[in-house]
């Protein structure tokens, strides 16, 4: 029996990728442990927090990975744990499929490269449907951290640096998990565009507003919140992902100020740290 933990961590968008398949993100503190056990048999099972689930995401990472006559001869168990709620556009499943992809490669595949270990869990999501653009984006910074700003079609990153700043992600998760229709993103493709030519350029705070200020007409229940996390001393606020979380990039000395704005909310405000550093896999 062999025992293996991966650690990844979450991320938030800077510019979402639905329009123009160019989207850019930044790690955050919140993490997912997956380990990964290997016993004679076969069948894969699946733990999430302790209980059992089913995961269609998961089984194909592994099918992705594990070649065939392995997989008929091993019992897999796949236990996760996460800081990081699902749904809400914090990069849940991208950090899932790929913490997996990374504990499949540990045990069966150790030559595969870092590209080889995101193109697992991007290709699975695609596959599997979790994700219309497969997320290279979202993907590469819960796997290095920092910030990524990629080209989702070409699975390429075309900029990366660490966030230097003394700055932390406020994030507000609302109660109700109604986001609004991601395809009307298109319609506003040229905001995204500029936004994602702002980051390019490492003007972050500036293309996560223009970001903010294009998505949460269209998927937040609260489009006016952009410009009043400004007002309260946000440097970057956007919605995250496809919503329905906002989330503000502050100067830790204004961290209660925002809280304040999205205490009028009906939904949990959370505090994460960023963070800078590449995902782990070790045996146990």
């Amino acid at each position: 029996m062999t025992v293996v933990k991966a650690t990844i961590h979450g991320a938030i968008s800077i510019v979402n990728a639905i329009a123009t398949g160019k989207g850019a993100t930044l790690g955050i503190s919140k993490k997912v442990d997956v380990e990964m056990e290997t016993a004679y048999g076969n069948g894969i099972e699946i733990e999430i927090q302790n209980k059992p689930m089913k995961s269609r995401l998961i089984n194909r990472v592994i099918q992705k990975i594990v070649p065939k006559n392995d997989l008929s001869k091993t019992k897999l168990k796949v236990s996760l744990d996460s800081e990081i709620p699902t749904g809400y556009g914090l990069k849940s499943s991208s950090a899932i499929s790929t913490a997996v992809a990374m504990t499949c490669a540990k045990l069966f595949k150790p030559t595969m490269s870092d590209f080889e270990i995101l193109n697992a869990g991007v290709d699975a999501s695609i596959e599997t449907k979790v994700s219309l653009t497969g997320a290279y984006d979202d993907a590469c910074a819960c796997y290095y951290g920092g910030f990524v700003v990629t080209n989702n079609y070409m699975k390429k990153i075309i900029h990366s640096e660490k966030c230097l700043n003394r700055v932390s992600a406020v994030i507000f998760i609302p109660k109700s998990r109604k986001r609004g229709n991601i395809r009307k993103l298109k319609a506003s493709s040229s905001d995204f565009e500029h936004a994602w030519n702002l980051a390019k350029k490492s003007d972050y705070w500036n293309a996560m507003i223009l970001n903010g200020l294009a998505t949460s007409s269209i998927l937040s229940s609260e489009p006016k919140i952009i410009p009043k996390l400004i007002e309260s001393g946000a440097l970057g606020a956007s919605v995250s992902g496809n919503g329905p979380s906002i989330a503000a990039i502050v100067k830790n000395d204004s961290i209660s100020k925002i809280k304040r704005v999205f205490s009028s909310l009906d939904g949990n405000t959370t505090v994460s740290q960023i963070n800078n550093k590449k995902a782990e896999v070790h045996e146990m």
